[in-house]
């Protein structure tokens, strides 16, 4: 999962704990460590929503000015379907072997 560059340290910061994505399906999964800078992110809840559910507060609330300024984001791809992700960032050294395990795990799965 991968975040426009300017959100990235705000969800370092643990400022944005929320994402928007419209997709064909879900690209992550609940419980997936997913490597953002020197930490993760870890994902707690993936939750199908419609685009009429994306209000300006939560745009907002994922780092964007507007609704409008998250949808020209948001959409990858040909996808249709708009998911609400939920996660925590985790701090970890690249070089710990928690993170390893968490990378290993995450690209033989």
């Amino acid at each position: 999962m991968t975040f426009t560059k300017r959100l990235r340290a705000p969800i370092t910061r643990g400022e944005i704990t929320c994402s928007i994505r419209i997709w064909k399906s879900p690209h992550v999964q609940v419980g997936g460590h997913y490597q953002l800078d020197r930490g993760f992110i870890l994902v707690t809840s993936v939750r199908r929503i419609t685009l009429a559910d994306i209000t300006p507060e939560l745009a907002k609330r994922s780092g964007f000015s507007g609704v409008v300024d998250l949808l020209k984001v948001a959409k990858h791809g040909a996808g249709e379907n708009a998911y609400l992700i939920d996660s925590n960032t985790i701090y970890r050294d690249r070089d710990s072997p928690v993170a390893a395990l968490s990378l290993n795990s995450q690209h033989n799965s």
